[in-house]
């Protein structure tokens, strides 16, 4: 199902205060965040037909003020002929990703601990403690391609554990954008 023009209206009155404060989280001058906001507007009339879902409309919204905040920068850096120059300060596209995860990092660890012991253990091991997946499997004479496949079920079954937690939301890379808890207490505190 598509999303229709006509809902626009319906859409923008639902999430412009929630990407107006995200544009004042990322943007400091007022000016920048309302030009940004109709540059939004306007991609979201031109492209609203190619959201399928109504479901996935939030996160598409983010991505394409998460966009214009990039090309934003870009272009402030160009006008002042340092494109180059721009430094990671400057850029905060980054940090977005970062306090999500930062925010979502407490519950790592106890849904960890809820899986089976030796799931728990490899994404302890290689999640949590950085240990090298190859010299993991010589060691414990496991072939490589088995330990990761073992690895990526353990990794699916964790994403279960905050899927039943959390509705997250995904850019096309597979980068987590922003998520809503699905209850109060996730059993992860």
């Amino acid at each position: 199902m598509q999303l229709q023009e006509h809902q626009l209206e319906s859409i923008w009155l639902e999430y412009k205060e929630a990407l107006k404060a995200f544009l004042h989280s990322k943007v400091a001058d007022h000016a920048d965040v309302e030009d940004l906001l109709q540059q939004i507007l306007i991609k979201t009339h031109h492209n609203l037909a190619k959201v399928r879902e109504a479901g996935s409309i939030k996160a598409w919204l983010f991505q394409v003020a998460n966009n214009a905040i990039i090309d934003f920068y870009r272009a402030k850096g160009r006008k002042a002929g340092h494109e180059e120059a721009l430094v990671a300060e400057d850029l905060w596209y980054g940090e977005a990703e970062q306090d999500i995860k930062a925010e979502l990092s407490h519950c790592i660890e106890p849904f960890i601990q809820r899986l089976p012991e030796a799931q728990a253990e490899l994404l302890t091991q290689f999640d949590l403690l950085g240990e090298s997946q190859k010299q993991y499997a010589e060691q414990h004479d496991i072939r490589y391609s088995t330990l990761k496949s073992r690895l990526q079920k353990a990794r699916n079954e964790l994403r279960g554990l905050f899927d039943q937690c959390c509705a997250m939301q995904l850019d096309a890379q597979g980068n987590l954008m922003d998520y809503d808890a699905k209850q109060n207490d996730c059993g992860c505190s």
